[in-house]
């Protein structure tokens, strides 16, 4: 990473492009050092843990430099992109942040010249404070550290001075670390008091937080024999990629959506209780329906499918018992039922299962729950679903029968009550009016939270979502 001296360049910071997120990946770049650039156009695209989101500058210049690569992954708050906003003045030379030990003290001016606006985009950006902490000496660092704050910095840290005890004291008695690091240490468990820091000025790193981790797991047992190398399999891959067969194995990052999906289901999992109920229903006359919606010129251009008939039908049934519409308050230890549903709609996408909802989806009339359904579908495709899509939902349904599959048992979006699964439609020999006959049937699945929707309420929902598809008519009868 480098910066810019010159008080007419001006530095981009990456963003919240969410709430509260607090990294994001650079997929691409679209500019390069040299072009022009003006308010609003788009200059890379990054993914948060949420969705790749394109990021547009604030200001009219030309591109100076870019701080990371592709494909790095930069805390919020971090200058990515530096802009000469002067009009045209010729470019300085780029300097290795801190190269000298006076750099730091000299930080403070270049940023106040060319601080006349923030950088963020419309919605959402970054605080930045006006003052700055008093630099203090870092402590000593590892090898394994060292070796990773050089690759960052272009340059080795300043070894440590051997300073009175008492000198450190006040510094150390709120240890210094960014925003995104002190949330990583609280998330890991990692007490900042006991991080050996490696950063400029004694600032704790992202790296220094794990290495923490990584010395406190491996503390405890010190004679295991087998165990002992696992923890450093990853590290020593990344470094020697040649220690296993690339013939036979492929190592590939988890971050971004698929990162954030990750952690969200074993949190689910593994704190709502969940109970899945399975009911398997003719939906011959729901079939039919839907042939006869693709004529009616209501529908003209939307999508029309059984999904669309299989939301409406659960729409229909949280109407009739609103009770499972609601969240898990654990800090108030409250039921909040909602008194609106975003439907949720699982979908498959390059970077990962994302779930995207139709707000206030029971609203909507048939026709505009195709017109959300069929931009919400096509937007996912795309892969510009954006985190205000993705949040905020009640209920969800994953239509795993496009797969070919009969049925599953959905693990809960966190956050919400119940999730609908829906298996592949197909013909099956069925007793249909006294007789056997081939009619169109599948096998829904619904997983609940059983801490607020107990045994009859989830039977009753699914009962009646079976009732709508196997009775279409049931549609206005119900509403």
């Amino acid at each position: 990473m480098t910066t810019m001296t010159n008080a007419s360049v001006r530095e981009f910071k990456m963003p919240d492009v969410g709430e509260g997120l607090t990294e994001a990946e650079i997929l691409k770049w679209y500019v390069q050092p040299g072009d022009t650039v003006t308010d609003g156009q788009v200059v890379c695209e990054v993914e948060t843990a949420k969705a790749a989101v394109e990021l547009p500058i604030p200001y009219d210049g030309v591109v100076r430099a870019l701080h990371f690569p592709e494909g790095t992954t930069v805390d919020v708050g971090t200058s990515i992109i530096a802009v000469d906003v002067s009009g045209g003045a010729e470019a300085p030379a780029q300097e290795p942040v801190a190269e000298e030990p006076e750099a730091p003290r000299e930080e403070p001016k270049a940023e106040a010249a060319g601080s006349g606006r923030q950088p963020v985009l419309v919605g959402y950006g970054v605080a930045t404070s006006s003052t700055r902490r008093r630099p203090r000496k870092p402590a000593t660092e590892a090898p394994a550290a060292t070796a990773i704050q050089t690759e960052l910095n272009g340059h080795a840290p300043a070894a440590p001075a051997p300073a009175p005890a008492p000198a450190p004291v006040a510094p150390q008695q709120r240890p210094l670390a960014k925003p995104p690091v002190r949330k990583l240490a609280k998330d890991l468990g990692v007490d900042l008091a006991t991080v050996t820091p490696t950063g400029p000025d004694g600032i704790i790193t992202r790296e220094d937080v794990h290495a923490a981790v990584a010395a406190t797991t491996a503390a405890p047992e010190p004679e295991v024999q087998a165990p002992a190398p696992v923890p450093a399999a990853p590290a020593a891959a990344a470094a020697a990629p040649a220690s296993y067969d690339t013939a036979r194995e492929t190592r590939i990052p988890v971050k971004g959506v698929r990162k954030a999906t990750a952690a969200a289901m074993v949190g689910s999992a593994f704190t709502a209780p969940h109970v899945t109920e399975f009911v398997t229903v003719d939906v011959t006359r729901t079939m039919k329906l839907v042939e006869e919606l693709k004529q009616d010129k209501e529908f003209a251009g939307l999508r029309v499918n059984p999904l669309l008939l299989i939301a409406k039908a659960l729409l229909v049934a949280i109407k009739r018992n609103p009770d499972i519409n609601a969240s898990w308050d654990e800090a108030a230890q409250e039921i909040v039922v909602k008194h609106y549903v975003n439907l949720g709609i699982a979908a498959a996408t390059p970077r990962g299962l994302i779930v995207p909802n139709i707000k206030d989806a029971h609203a909507k009339t048939l026709p505009q729950l195709a017109e959300s359904l069929g931009e919400l579908v096509s937007t996912a495709r795309e892969g510009k679903t954006s985190p205000s899509a993705m949040q905020g939902g009640t209920v969800t349904i994953t239509n795993v029968g496009v797969f070919g599959v009969d049925t599953g048992t959905p693990i809960l979006n966190p956050g919400e009550s119940a999730i609908l699964a829906v298996g592949a439609i197909k013909p099956q020999p069925w007793v249909h009016k006294g007789k056997v006959k081939p009619r169109q049937v599948t096998t829904l699945a619904l997983s609940f939270d059983h801490r607020l929707v107990d045994g009859e309420l989830g039977s009753k929902v699914l009962a009646d979502v079976a009732a709508v598809l196997e009775q279409p008519k049931r549609l206005i009868t119900w509403a």
